[in-house]
């Protein structure tokens, strides 16, 4: 009997085109003899839907004629399986449309790699592939990620963090802050952002202004650090767990700017002047690629001591955040002194990175089949766990308020 296995994608985020174009590229990639693929949409209003229409990429031109040929659906957990429920569910006739025994989201950014979406499928009792609430949320979250690796000694650059709302109450304060703490130029990030999103570079007072209000538009929390002004950008793939790990062959990304932009990753169609890109079964080699569009060279022309330096690096990150299934860690050389920097983690990179893998001799639907492998241990090792006690403390004689974690006598 086939897995029936959830392809989660969409969602209330700035990224939802990307994560539509990355739900795509697995659906393509999945072994059909193994898996049924239940396509599971999340609009951009949050709305749940499923239906076979959603595994055609074409059908997304026109979002209005697609929403009126699916169907609206929430899961349930009905104490044996997981199912998909019509809703509003009608008062004769079956409600349930189909089943999923394991979920794999390859939602990007808000609501779906900061946590909101592993919370809701762990509640389901739903085994999924990735990263868990913590790790995702951390991992998201730049402040809080660029914390935890400076703590684990992880080679990052300094920072500045602030609220939105402290800086619009002392402007002058936090811009003199940043001046006296960072050089000129800087980067200046929303705080829970992927995707290049909310990022601007500023070389003077005047576009540091203009950056920061263009951040606190996209998030509540601003970082700022330096810029480096001679970079190269190397990426590293991890799939595994805390237990086990592997880093995949490293790419060197080209963009327009020092900093790969929403467009550079997104909107440029690639070039012939790329390296290997990597290429999956059912998926055309353009725009609709997303993130394996982007002009690299794979593998990145560095030293065997640089690779090797980066992979481990890689793997350590993974490991320090508490990540599982695949993730994507971008690094930062700085060229004037050969420093090495981890950027960023992505803990549900664009296309899954099966052009990083592909180039590892893993293939995309091995690459899905190890991503499934991983759900079903965690889910196994959860339910190994103790989540309850069998007293029921509320029939227990005096129970009450009295004498409860808090009270006071």
């Amino acid at each position: 009997m086939k897995t029936k296995l959830g392809i989660i994608f969409g969602g209330k985020s700035v990224e939802h085109e990307i994560s539509i174009i990355t739900g795509n590229q697995a659906i393509n990639a999945v072994n059909q003899e193994k898996y049924e693929i239940v396509p599971i949409y999340i609009s951009k209003k949050g709305l749940m839907y499923t239906g076979k229409e959603l595994l055609d990429l074409n059908s997304y031109k026109d979002m209005e004629a697609l929403l009126k040929k699916i169907t609206q659906i929430t899961l349930v957990n009905d104490g044996k399986k997981i199912n998909l429920v019509k809703f509003p569910t009608k008062v004769f006739g079956n409600n349930i449309i189909n089943t999923i025994d394991v979920a794999i989201p390859t939602m990007h950014g808000t609501n779906g790699e900061d946590g909101a979406i592993q919370g809701y499928l762990e509640i389901l009792g739903v085994p999924y592939a990735g990263c868990d609430i913590l790790s995702s949320s951390v991992g998201m979250d730049k402040i809080m990620m660029r914390r935890v690796l400076k703590e684990a000694n992880i080679p990052s650059l300094d920072y500045y963090a602030f609220y939105s709302l402290d800086y619009i109450d002392n402007q002058e304060k936090i811009m003199n802050t940043i001046e006296e703490k960072i050089s000129y130029p800087v980067i200046v990030k929303a705080g829970n952002l992927g995707s290049s999103v909310g990022i601007k570079k500023a070389k003077d007072r005047t576009k540091l202004k203009e950056a920061i209000e263009y951040a606190i538009q996209f998030s509540d929390r601003v970082m700022v650090e330096r810029a480096i002004e001679h970079l190269r950008e190397i990426n590293c793939s991890v799939i595994g767990d805390a237990i086990e790990a592997t880093a995949s062959e490293c790419e060197e990304p080209f963009g327009s700017d020092e900093i790969l932009s929403y467009n550079d990753k997104y909107m440029s169609g690639g070039s012939k002047k790329a390296g290997k890109t990597g290429g999956s079964k059912g998926i055309n080699n353009s725009k609709n690629q997303g993130m394996a569009s982007l002009d690299r060279k794979i593998p990145a022309d560095i030293t065997p001591k640089r690779k090797e330096e980066i992979q481990t690096l890689a793997i350590k990150t993974f490991k320090t955040l508490g990540c599982s299934g695949v993730s994507r860690i971008d690094f930062m050389i700085d060229k004037d002194t050969d420093e090495l920097y981890v950027n960023e983690i992505n803990t549900i990179p664009g296309a899954l990175s099966f052009y990083l893998w592909q180039a590892t001799n893993l293939e995309f639907n091995q690459e899905i089949d190890k991503l499934v492998e991983l759900a079903f241990k965690r889910q196994r090792q959860r339910e190994e766990r103790t989540y309850s006690y069998d007293e029921n403390i509320l029939a227990m004689s005096g129970s009450g308020a009295i004498g409860t974690k808090g009270s006071k006598k």
